[in-house]
């Protein structure tokens, strides 16, 4: 799956706020949720913290929902 860029005006943005910016999810409570179940991804490896720092280039993943790249706006 290919991810969908997501420009951020930040060197870093934490995975919730993250998720909140590009309309993903609507709240840190459907976060938490989600990375309870183990449906999200941080380059590629399981996440599990909601508050984890993402730099340019990460890339988050949530099963089934799909796939964002964080683009730091130079």
């Amino acid at each position: 799956m290919k991810p969908e860029n997501i420009e951020i005006e930040t060197e870093e943005i934490q995975l919730d706020q993250f998720l909140k910016w590009a309309g993903v999810l609507p709240s840190g409570g459907e976060v938490k949720a989600l990375l309870a179940e183990g449906l999200i991804y941080r380059n590629g490896e399981k996440e599990s913290a909601r508050r984890r720092k993402l730099h340019d280039g990460d890339i988050v993943e949530i099963t089934d929902m799909g796939a964002w790249r964080v683009c730091v706006r130079h």
